[in-house]
């Protein structure tokens, strides 16, 4: 592979990148890809998108609709398109990709695969035998009641085989539970159609997100780099705090090494069988000791690695902007830190947030305010980070920079 020639943006020379979702983690590759003189063009579902605001073009299509997503990329022919989200017409971008129309992040496959948990975890579990929760696929309430009775067991988890950022997500502790959390799941999937997967609760002592980045060497081959663990705190299957780096053992952190590896070398595999895939993947893992599991995968950056804007010297999204388009990458760590999440606490069009300044008075301290057009309560509004040589005072810190953060309707 040879990494990608630069032109001019907005000229016939321009380097061209369309992102198919483009909100928080979305506008920070974008404002990547352009400190590298890269054309952009956003693409989300709604106006005003986060990453629409900076980028050079905005779209606006159902990216599920496979025509209307084909005739826009032949349109606007970039160099590459990178998906952002889950609810793309992937099979659209596979049959693109293999004809040759355009190059897809890290691969059409892996988009494909990871759009929906029963891809993924068939891959990890039955192709690449990965240790994983025991799990089975349901189509109906009563599939999922059976699965629980007969080999799952109680407590479980419940996810649709298609959400974001644990959408539909629920944890089952009784008999009781079983109905809630099948509507549950049902109101949060990306998609129509009752499918879920159930998991076997496994008793661990932490999860980390092993942001891992597969770049060109030197020599134009592809290597695989890894950032320090990020340990983090979900409610509901959504993150609300993130830190890096998380202390571990160093045997489970060469476990979760060789299983982020694994995966991501296999979706790095293209349509024609090469190991092709640049890009940053987190890969979410489950830890015992020394005991390690894989969770999940995003062949994209990861909402836990927001924290990288302030612990490492090329944050998540500089790393993906640059793997993508075959430049150098280094992972290395700035200062430990964490994040955490400002949530919108109303339900309102653009709505106001009053405490900014004496939330940046905290010490070693930033925000992010995404600027998302409409709030709900429990939407994600901004992130708080904070850096310090203690991490557990940088978790503190954050803290106390969302919570001076008010949101309110105008």
């Amino acid at each position: 592979m040879t990494p990608i020639t630069f032109g001019t943006p907005l000229t016939p020379n321009a380097t061209k990148v369309m992102l198919l979702g483009s909100g928080e983690l979305g506008k920070e590759v974008l404002i990547a890809l352009q400190r590298l003189g890269v054309e952009t063009i956003a693409v989300d579902r709604y106006d005003h998108a986060p990453g629409q605001q900076v980028a050079h073009h905005a779209r606006t299509i159902t990216m599920s609709d496979p025509l209307l997503l084909k005739a826009l990329i032949e349109r606007e022919k970039p160099h590459l398109v990178v998906p952002e989200i889950e609810a793309i017409a992937t099979p659209m971008l596979q049959e693109l990709e293999a004809t040759g129309v355009v190059r897809v992040v890290p691969t059409a496959r892996a988009a494909r695969l990871t759009m929906d948990r029963e891809g993924i975890r068939r891959l990890a579990a039955q192709t690449l035998g990965l240790p994983t929760s025991p799990y089975q696929f349901c189509d109906s309430l009563a599939e999922l009641q059976a699965a629980i009775d007969a080999r799952i067991g109680y407590p479980c988890i419940v996810k649709p085989v298609m959400s974001s950022s644990g959408k539909g997500q629920s944890k089952i502790g009784a008999p009781a539970d079983v109905q809630k959390a099948w509507d549950y799941a049902m109101a949060g999937g990306r998609v129509q159609g009752g499918r879920v997967i159930v998991e076997g609760f496994i008793d661990f002592d932490y999860e980390i997100t092993q942001l891992t980045v597969r770049a060109l060497g030197e020599g134009g081959d592809i290597e695989t780099h890894f950032c320090d663990p990020i340990g983090h705190i979900q409610v509901g299957g959504d993150y609300v705090e993130s830190w890096q780096p998380h202390p571990m053992h160093p045997a489970a952190l060469h476990k979760s090494r060789d299983i982020a590896k694994a995966i991501t070398d296999n979706l790095g595999i293209g349509h024609d069988g090469q190991p092709s895939g640049l890009g940053l993947f987190g890969v979410e893992l489950f830890v015992k000791g020394e005991q390690v599991w894989f969770s999940e995968v995003s062949p994209r950056p990861h909402d836990t690695g927001l924290v990288t804007l302030c612990t490492q010297w090329q944050n998540e999204f500089e790393l993906h902007a640059r793997a993508i388009l075959g430049l150098p990458v280094n992972t290395a760590l700035k200062s430990p830190g964490a994040s955490a999440v400002i949530y919108g606490g109303v339900e309102a069009k653009g709505i106001v947030f009053d405490g900014v300044a004496d939330a940046l008075r905290v010490p070693n301290s930033d925000i992010r305010l995404f600027g998302k057009p409409e709030s709900f309560a429990k939407r994600r509004m901004g992130v708080a980070l904070a850096f310090d040589a203690d991490v557990e005072v940088a978790r503190r810190n954050a803290k106390l920079v969302a919570s001076r953060v008010k949101p309110r309707k105008p």
